[in-house]
């Protein structure tokens, strides 16, 4: 199973279709407080549709608890200003895929945390600001389980905690 970890999410149907997305593919979604918007929120459950039931979402009150929860994953921190492309990493089950705030990414803090294996980027025309938060986690979701033969775990029992 990869993760991948909200950090601080802002926006509701991001995270909605992040639950769809985790749903659908063998991803634990994180959710790092504070978060933007309640859970009961109308439109995350609107963009998670009855995905809900399906995916393994956990909710930390902060990066610590996540690192904690965590402790053998190679964490790749995903970023504009990456010196890694996405596509050159190995990736391995286990793997924790970190984005930041739809706002302003991951903070100086968090991209030089000690626990941050590579900072990646996905290419973008010149000019261009930033790609959605929950696009941008799709692809390189698809990217890391493609490169692990899309392999589905036997577990594959949904849990929100």
């Amino acid at each position: 199973m990869l993760h991948v970890a909200f950090f601080e999410p802002q926006i509701p149907p991001n995270t909605g279709n992040a639950i769809r997305l985790a749903a659908c593919t063998p991803v634990h979604l994180h959710l790092v407080e504070p978060l933007g918007f309640s859970l009961e929120d109308t439109q995350l459950r609107r963009a998670g549709l009855d995905y809900h039931d399906l995916a393994h979402v956990t909710v930390h009150p902060d990066l610590t608890h996540l690192f904690d929860a965590l402790p053998d994953a190679r964490t790749f921190a995903f970023t504009g200003r990456g010196d890694v492309v996405f596509t050159d990493v190995e990736y391995r089950a286990g793997d924790l895929l970190l984005f930041g705030r739809e706002a302003d990414g991951l903070p100086a803090e968090v991209l030089g945390h000690p626990r941050i294996t590579a900072q990646l980027r996905l290419p973008m025309l010149p000019g261009r600001r930033s790609l959605n938060l929950s696009n941008t986690a799709s692809i390189a979701v698809y990217e890391a389980w493609r490169q692990l033969d899309y392999v589905v775990p036997s577990d594959s029992e949904a849990t929100v905690s």
